[in-house]
């Protein structure tokens, strides 16, 4: 068979659950990926594990979109992240809510949720055929072309789940962008987004040391989540979700302690000023930024003039991180830019001026943090375009 009513190119998180649904409502549908396996990319998510979904509210997924979120109201009220734990808890997995709502399967393993979108659409009768690279895709009276390397197919309609050009080592390579470009649909500038930033911040004592909910600063947006310093600069969800805002020649600020502001960390530490700064500090942070911050100063708190306690506590409310950039596409969990919101319905995702081509997940100009808001939009945008009716009557 080579005729099918809907065929999805990239079998992604988008591009299974779009195959799912086109299947579910009677649409004889064919799946296409390059790679041998399925959800290549999904396969490393979360540390291997699989942040599948958020469980907030809609605005909590809409704050934790900030690249063109709002586009998404329509696609959220058709199937949200809600109906993402329905849905694997309906087809047997079972999940688990951890900090900041993020969703993971019990077993801690992708490939539970990757096995159970591979079940689904099997159960279906979705055609699947991995390491099957498409070369093209053409349009001739109201029929869709799409080129492999030793066949031909043809469809009423397509679906491109291609993802970004985040990490094209799992074949993200940026096909999508010119699929749509070839039927004269806009593409906005491609950058790295989710991805660890670089500085030329020269505290080698600092690196390794992870910290739990602090606060990054930079201009308007403010960042509360755990960060990591490594040897090329910071990583970890704050320093991730910063990078969406910063490219490069921008200081970004560093508070270790927000949940105390500055006049009861003032009173803490004049409350303790026969302990020697150092552990009192200890109390509050790991050791080596404790030593870090007490480097400069006296070895006791009742040894510290007035300005310089003034100044420590500024350092720790507000200490100074210099950016010289960010990670590569190659090595950023995702893409900033992608095939222009203008150019989609934002209820059926298919082009304005292309019956019957639709384009769901990461190939559009949309970006995610992490904490499973990523995956969140390519599920439920892959649902969506895949539950839309043909455009043309089929062939009979």
């Amino acid at each position: 068979m080579t005729h099918f009513d809907t065929i999805i190119i990239g079998a992604g998180p988008a591009g299974m659950m779009a195959a799912i649904a086109a299947s579910f409502y009677g649409q004889s549908t064919l799946l296409l990926e390059k790679n041998r396996r399925l959800g290549k990319k999904l396969s490393g998510t979360g540390g291997g594990r699989c942040n599948v979904t958020n469980n907030g509210t809609l605005e909590d997924l809409l704050a934790g979109i900030p690249g063109n979120g709002r586009f998404l109201y329509s696609v959220f009220s058709q199937f949200d992240n809600h109906d993402i734990i329905h849905f694997f808890e309906n087809n047997g997995v079972k999940l688990k809510v951890e900090d900041h709502g993020r969703v993971f399967p019990t077993t801690d393993r992708s490939q539970t949720i990757i096995k159970a979108l591979e079940m689904k659409m099997l159960d279906l009768g979705v055609d699947i055929r991995t390491g099957t690279e498409v070369l093209s895709v053409r349009k001739n009276n109201e029929i869709f072309q799409i080129k492999t390397a030793h066949q031909l197919f043809t469809s009423h309609k397509v679906i491109v789940t291609t993802g970004g050009k985040s990490y094209p080592s799992t074949g993200s390579t940026g096909f999508g962008h010119d699929i749509a470009r070839h039927f004269k649909l806009a593409v906005t500038e491609i950058e790295a987004a989710e991805s660890p930033l670089l500085t030329n911040f020269p505290h080698k004592a600092l690196q390794g040391i992870s910290l739990d909910d602090v606060t990054l600063h930079y201009d308007k947006h403010i960042i509360t989540h755990d960060l990591l310093f490594t040897h090329f600069g910071l990583s970890g969800p704050a320093a991730l979700r910063l990078s969406s805002f910063v490219r490069g020649g921008e200081t970004v600020y560093l508070d270790v302690l927000p949940q105390i502001d500055k006049e009861e960390l003032t009173a803490l530490l004049e409350s303790k000023r026969e302990k020697a700064l150092k552990n009192v500090l200890k109390s509050l942070m790991p050791e080596r930024l404790a030593e870090f911050f007490a480097a400069p100063y006296p070895l006791k708190v009742k040894h510290l003039l007035p300005k310089e306690l003034e100044q420590l506590i500024a350092s720790i409310k507000r200490f100074p991180i210099p950016i010289t950039g960010k990670m590569s596409l190659a090595k950023s969990f995702v893409t900033k830019g992608g095939v222009d919101l203008k150019e989609i319905n934002p209820r059926t995702l298919e082009s304005k001026k292309v019956s019957g081509l639709h384009f769901a997940g990461e190939v559009l100009d949309i970006n995610a943090h992490t904490g499973g808001f990523n995956i969140t939009y390519c599920l439920c945008t892959g649902w969506v375009s895949g539950i839309q009716p043909l455009a043309v009557s089929r062939i009979q």
